[in-house]
């Protein structure tokens, strides 16, 4: 029987940020690897690739107070709905896979969250400088969410070889390093406008998070402005909660509720019995 032998690694230039500037504390953290190592999964044209570079949003004039007025394409909530389903390229273990939102029905919770755009902690753009942050700290924390038979998905506008190039950038060098969870390229915007999240006039998509259950359903949203990080722990709290009250239907979930706290009965004499107790 004829056995498969591996492709060899394709190896692909990656332009370098440089300035005529005084170097700064930034400088370092702006020089990324020369060269990008295709996975054996890429079956593309054996020839130079240049990456195409993140588009990236015009400065704000300068003024005493910024402006975080987006105009992004939101329609009816999407809580309580079905997700918009979506099939896409993404990367995982330094390989190029399809992921596909609805295979994870009935198998596990999801949660997608959206961000700007890659290398946006290491570029001079204030909006952006979180997302090198919120990536990592999921992908630190993915176990806990593994032991709770969920995954992780993120998303943004870039393409598979932008997220490729981040992933194979050390933190050290303002990279993420290798990730446990994809990284899902939307470079069509078609998922980010789905979920209701992309700002049209710029191309980039809103820091939108959603908790979805295992039938499909969207039960939790939030939706920051480009400048503000979201919380790892804010979302494990929230997906525990959810899995409780679906698992005690007659139970809800007071406010900061964590595992191992008390519930409440949604009925106004039995749930004199919650408020006798705290």
């Amino acid at each position: 029987m004829a056995t498969a032998t591996a492709a060899p690694s394709l190896i692909y230039p990656i332009p370098r940020i440089s300035s005529s500037k005084k170097s700064s504390p930034m400088a370092s953290l702006c020089s990324f690897p020369q060269t990008l190592t295709a996975p054996r999964s890429f079956g593309g044209p054996r020839r130079s690739f240049l990456p195409r570079p993140s588009p990236m949003v015009a400065a704000a004039p300068r003024s005493s107070r910024r402006s975080f007025v987006v105009n992004a394409l939101s329609e009816l909530p999407l809580v309580g709905n079905v997700a918009p389903d979506f099939e896409a390229e993404a990367v995982f273990d330094q390989e190029f896979i399809k992921v596909k939102l609805s295979e994870y029905i009935g198998k596990k919770y999801v949660i997608l969250f959206f961000y700007p755009l890659d290398f946006t902690f290491v570029c001079p753009t204030a909006f952006f400088s979180s997302s090198v942050t919120e990536i990592t700290a999921f992908s630190d924390r993915h176990s806990e969410f593994a032991n709770i038979n969920t995954e992780i998905l993120g998303v943004s506008v870039d393409s598979v070889f932008s997220h490729l190039a981040w992933v194979q950038t050390d933190r050290k060098s303002g990279g993420l390093g290798d990730l446990n969870y994809p990284l899902i390229s939307d470079v069509t915007k078609s998922i980010s406008k789905s979920f209701g999240v992309l700002i049209p006039d710029q191309g980039i998509a809103l820091r939108g998070l959603f908790i979805i259950d295992k039938e499909g359903v969207i039960q939790h949203s939030t939706i920051n402005n480009l400048a503000i990080g979201r919380s790892v722990d804010e979302t494990l709290r929230t997906l525990q909660a959810l899995q409780y009250v679906q698992d005690n239907p007659d139970e809800v979930c007071p406010a900061g509720w964590k595992p191992g706290d008390k519930s409440m009965k949604p009925d106004p004499k039995l749930s004199k019995e919650y408020f006798a107790a705290v």
